[in-house]
């Protein structure tokens, strides 16, 4: 049995929530894609907090050279319960109980950060935004962002990611670049348009 929190972050969906405004989410599997799970759809994530909740929209969103507004999101595990525990902000908002696990019953073996995009082959690439819909390259203000990029120790302290890997499965669509700084730790940029003249 694979349990994965594969996805936690915010997502514009509107197969599932019926509208198009960014919400705060997390997708989970039990058995490695086999089924699943958004949000409090199914008995899984442990709700806590009435203040935020998995599938709430979030307000206020960055405008594409304007303000930006970021989320601190910070996931870890009780190293006495073994249940892994959601912080969003400064608010512990609920927890995935150690009886679901097989995987993460020590640790997790992989962190991704970045954007995913999912469309329906319609024979040509979707024009689905990432982030803003620019790519990384124009930066801040104009570009998705994530930073101070950092992982939970067995001693349950925060380090730096020291081994941050970048992968772009399409560069013509979306893309994605890193860097580091003393202000933001290890950051990356990442988003792009879709389909465009060059993604087709």
């Amino acid at each position: 049995m694979h349990f994965n929190i594969s996805n936690l972050l915010w997502q514009v969906f509107p197969n599932v929530y019926k509208d198009n405004l960014p919400r705060l989410f997390a997708f989970w599997t039990p058995d490695g894609y086999q089924s699943g799970c958004y949000n409090l759809e199914c008995p899984g994530f442990i709700q806590i907090n009435p203040n935020v909740c998995l599938g709430a929209s979030i307000k206020p969103i960055s405008t594409y050279n304007g303000k930006q507004y970021e989320i601190g999101l910070l996931i870890w595990k009780d190293p006495n319960s073994g249940d892994w525990w959601l912080r969003v902000g400064t608010e512990v908002i609920g927890f995935w109980p150690a009886e679901l696990f097989t995987d993460l019953q020590d640790r997790a073996n992989r962190i991704d950060y970045g954007g995913e995009v999912y469309a329906e082959s319609l024979g040509k690439h979707t024009s689905t935004q990432m982030g803003s819909g620019h790519f990384p390259d124009e930066g801040f203000g104009k570009a998705a962002f994530a930073r101070n990029l950092e992982m939970v120790d067995q001693d349950n302290y925060l380090n730096e990611i020291s081994n941050l890997n970048i992968y772009a499965e399409k560069p013509n669509c979306y893309g994605i670049n890193n860097g580091h700084s003393d202000a933001w730790g290890n950051y990356i940029f990442f988003g792009g348009p879709g389909y465009n003249p060059n993604c087709l």
